[in-house]
């Protein structure tokens, strides 16, 4: 999913391997696993929301469909309009969208601030401005769409809190703000992953992530996907 659409929606990479040419892209990045966040939402026993952007929602829905308590992640687009949310649109990185993931989750079985450090640890750098692996472009962008005061304060809170830790070299640029709507993406991008593990800019991209999970946080790690209906979906 290189910028202006390079990877879409057949990707250069298998292009480059059958030439014999060297993978235009590098491997996933190693895990850096973030503290705990101090301060987390009050128990509730509805299911919760959240949009998250970081990178190719390939990978960013990848990841929690794979985590324990998450009901639904869905590939879509936030942060622009309803006229230029599609995927050719949004790819020129002129639209104010983002790829994003919108979460929901079971609050008694993970907390949002389990899935924000799932989000900083697994999911992304975020330290990266506009850009993810090969990927470059506004949006590609790491931020976080609240549904709720609470969840605008506790992703602020933790953001300055992983930092006063410098556990990253540089400063977090993830922008949290809160959510105007959210749009599904086409039903090709859905269950991406899970679909097409062999192809290359999978493979090198995020399997390792659904890896990393598996490893840091085990014991919010199911092996078996939460899927969207994909057929289901509408704009």
């Amino acid at each position: 999913m290189l910028g202006l659409s390079l990877y879409a929606p057949f990707r250069l990479a298998g292009a480059a391997l059958a030439l014999g040419l060297a993978a235009p892209f590098a491997a996933a990045e190693d895990a850096l696993v973030t503290p705990p966040p101090t301060l987390d939402a009050a128990p509730a026993s509805s299911t919760q929301t959240v949009v998250l952007a970081g990178g190719c929602f390939w990978g960013v829905q990848g990841v929690f469909q794979h985590t324990v308590g998450v009901v639904d992640a869905i590939s879509g687009y936030a942060g622009g309009s309803k006229a230029t949310a599609d995927y050719r649109s949004v790819s020129t990185g002129t639209t104010g969208h983002a790829e994003s993931v919108e979460v929901k989750f079971d609050p008694t079985k993970i907390s949002y601030g389990r899935l924000l450090q799932i989000f900083f640890s697994v999911v992304h750098d975020p330290t990266k401005l506009n850009r993810q692996g090969p990927d470059i472009g506004t949006q590609y962008r790491s931020a976080i769409f609240t549904t709720s005061d609470e969840q605008t304060e506790i992703a602020n809170a933790y953001i300055a809190e992983i930092n006063n830790t410098h556990v990253f070299r540089k400063p977090i640029v993830t922008k949290v703000g809160r959510l105007d709507a959210f749009y599904p993406a086409e039903a090709y991008h859905q269950n991406y992953l899970t679909l097409h593990p062999t192809q290359l800019y999978i493979s090198e991209n995020d399997l390792p992530k659904i890896e990393n999970l598996k490893k840091l946080f085990a014991d919010h790690y199911t092996d078996k996907p939460t899927l969207v209906n994909a057929g289901k979906l509408t704009n």
